[in-house]
């Protein structure tokens, strides 16, 4: 029975060779796999990756592993980071990466991820570890990483000064204001050092004139 088949499996999100290694009594693995994903018991999120079906399902499968491993080297950023910091109040539909690898989109059975393409010196900053259970984790950009990759991408807004992207951020992406003020400034220095975009550039200068407005000093 399916049920008895992948019981053995631990988590929701795997790869083909634990899906194989669970099959492996069967006399045809493959044509077993095959059931399984005819039946729903399991989705193919792409080849060689896979999550249990919604009857199957005995917690939910973690979007944000299911990016790292979708395409990589690569890490959640942008949108998705920035709500899941709760920087927007806006739920992220796509599951938005960065890579320094050429930018991607894969549509899945369950959603859709995409990846832009930075600079690798970019991509090497800025970045956390979260840990899930039992030593498994997924990467994902910190909230001022997060934030430098969204202006950059930005395409439809003449952006050239602090005014102009105080604005931009506040209302077209709709960062919360206090968020904003409490970025770190001297993580942003360091990721504008390494993005060499006059962008995030000039988002490293707005949060420190704000966060030094915060703290008591003169308005510029």
């Amino acid at each position: 029975m399916a049920t008895d088949t992948i019981a053995s499996i631990r988590y929701e999100e795997f790869d083909y060779q634990t899906l194989l290694d669970a099959v492996r009594s069967y006399a045809h693995p493959r044509m077993k796999i095959s059931a399984l994903l005819a039946k729903g018991a399991i989705i193919r999120i792409k080849k060689g990756l896979y999550v249990f079906g919604e009857s199957r399902r005995r917690r939910p499968y973690s979007r944000e592993l299911l990016a790292n491993l979708i395409y990589g080297p690569s890490y959640l950023s942008m949108e998705f980071a920035l709500h899941y910091h709760g920087m927007i109040p806006e739920r992220a539909e796509t599951v938005t990466s960065v890579t320094p690898g050429r930018s991607r989109t894969f549509v899945t059975p369950v959603g859709t991820f995409s990846y832009r393409m930075i600079p690798m010196e970019a991509f090497r900053t800025g970045m956390d570890q979260v840990e899930l259970d039992e030593g498994r984790f997924f990467l994902i950009a910190i909230p001022e990483k997060a934030l430098a990759d969204r202006v950059v991408a930005e395409r439809g807004a003449d952006i050239t000064t602090q005014k102009e992207l105080h604005e931009y951020l506040l209302a077209s992406l709709r960062v919360d204001e206090s968020s904003l003020k409490g970025l770190d400034p001297v993580r942003l220095e360091e990721v504008a050092r390494h993005y060499r975009s006059r962008r995030v550039r000039l988002l490293a200068d707005l949060v420190s004139r704000l966060n030094r407005r915060g703290t008591g000093g003169r308005n510029a």
